[in-house]
């Protein structure tokens, strides 16, 4: 399984999605991209098999994945303070991988149904989600 973790800001999210997904699903091949140098640096370090920075490797990841992870933020564009690009709103959600997003209500962009989960709660419902893919 070819998983495809995108974060911003300080990589944080990626961070924390990395190490339970290679607690998980230790065979998944997964790459990391950040929009800048810190998120990319925070997920390498948590054990990303490889990892690129930029709109375009979003771009071009986005096409290899079987599944891509990220905060909800990922498919809008502009979001996560401005460091998602249309272009790469738009290959995430044009992707054929299956997207599994997790609901943060920041950066003005609120989820209605969803409640103020703690991050660890919704990062394990992630995971169990990736894991129920037969791919």
């Amino acid at each position: 399984m070819r998983i495809l973790v995108i974060d911003a800001q300080g990589g944080g999210i990626g961070k924390q999605l990395i190490t339970a997904i290679k607690q998980e699903l230790p065979a998944a091949a997964i790459t990391a991209i950040g929009t800048n140098s810190s998120a990319t640096s925070a997920m390498l370090k948590a054990g990303a098999d490889e990892a690129a920075t930029g709109e375009n490797a979003v771009a071009v990841c986005s096409k290899k994945a079987d599944v891509i992870v990220g905060p909800i933020g990922i498919v809008i564009a502009d979001s996560l303070l401005g460091e998602i690009t249309p272009r790469m709103a738009l290959s995430v959600a044009q992707s054929k991988a299956v997207r599994v997003l997790i609901p943060f209500n920041h950066c003005d962009n609120l989820i209605a149904g969803t409640t103020d989960m703690n991050t660890k709660v919704l990062i394990s419902d992630a995971v169990q989600k990736i894991k129920s893919f037969n791919i």
